[in-house]
């Protein structure tokens, strides 16, 4: 039987990045929680793909970022119904 050496491998660490934009994409109710995960999410997959296999958690980063972007959408929907609401009020009067 023949020994071989056993390879060291380093142990990953998760991005804090992609932690934190996956964060704010669940709790960005309005446009700033949302707009920073959308940015923490794309700051977060470039860290983790120039880490060479150190870092993981891109699919955090990837939830991230469908959620800040999906809230971006539902607020400036948001602001646009109701802004259109409050400007047509304001010209009815």
């Amino acid at each position: 039987m023949e020994n071989t050496p056993s390879q060291a491998t380093t142990p990953t660490r998760t991005s804090t990045l992609a932690v934190l934009s996956l964060v704010f994409g669940i709790l960005g109710v309005f446009f700033f929680g949302s707009l920073i995960a959308v940015v923490l999410g794309h700051l977060g997959r470039s860290e983790i793909q120039k880490s060479n296999g150190q870092l993981e958690g891109d699919g955090m980063a990837v939830a991230g970022l469908i959620l800040g972007y999906l809230m971006l959408l539902v607020s400036i929907a948001f602001l646009v119904f109701f802004g259109g609401l409050a400007a047509l009020l304001a010209l009815g009067s």
